[in-house]
């Protein structure tokens, strides 16, 4: 199967991006999965003019993102919170493509704050039956990122690696029970 964690924050030094470095070892070393890492800073995507409908139908700098949204079976969504709501990134990445349809998002938020992007995490619910995917039920919310992970995405607060450990499960169980029932 392939996944493809989405890092949405797109400030240089994102707080967020821990988290999706710490999935994308965690998932590389304890599943045989595909997992790759794609982080909007490394895109710049303008605003939507066209939806990339295939690689073929995309700006050549583009085709390799392309390629591998449209080769992932599951996403998982990292976001910080903005204004009560995930990364305007991130909804600029979707815009770009069409409908993930039967895709399973996990769904992750972070922040420095006590919340750990709660409300981000309710909007990203919302999204994701907008772009025609299945949100997996258990979210991973990250608060007080800062002091749960260091720059690489190691984890410094080991009291938080069973939330990992079930969200990870949980996504893990619905995204390959419906990869193989396809």
């Amino acid at each position: 199967m392939n996944i493809e964690i989405i890092s949405s924050s797109p400030r240089q030094v994102s707080l967020t991006h821990r988290v999706a470095l710490h999935l994308q070892k965690h998932l590389s070393t304890k599943t045989q999965h595909t997992v790759g890492l794609i982080d909007v800073r490394e895109w710049k995507l303008g605003l939507l003019e066209n939806v990339f409908t295939s690689a073929e139908n995309t700006p050549e700098k583009y085709k390799p993102l392309t390629e591998r949204i449209f080769a992932a079976n599951a996403f998982i969504v990292v976001s910080p919170e903005y204004n009560g709501s995930y990364s305007p990134a991130l909804n600029n990445l979707f815009d770009h493509f069409p409908k993930q349809t039967r895709k399973v998002f996990g769904l992750a938020t972070a922040s420095v704050g006590a919340m750990g992007g709660m409300r981000a995490s309710q909007q990203l619910l919302l999204l994701v039956p907008g772009l025609f995917g299945i949100a997996s039920p258990q979210l991973l919310v990250t608060p007080f990122i800062d002091k749960k992970f260091d720059a690489e995405g190691n984890l410094i607060d080991e009291t938080f690696a069973k939330s990992i450990d079930v969200f990870v499960n949980e996504f893990l169980w619905l995204a390959e029970s419906l990869v193989s029932s396809k």
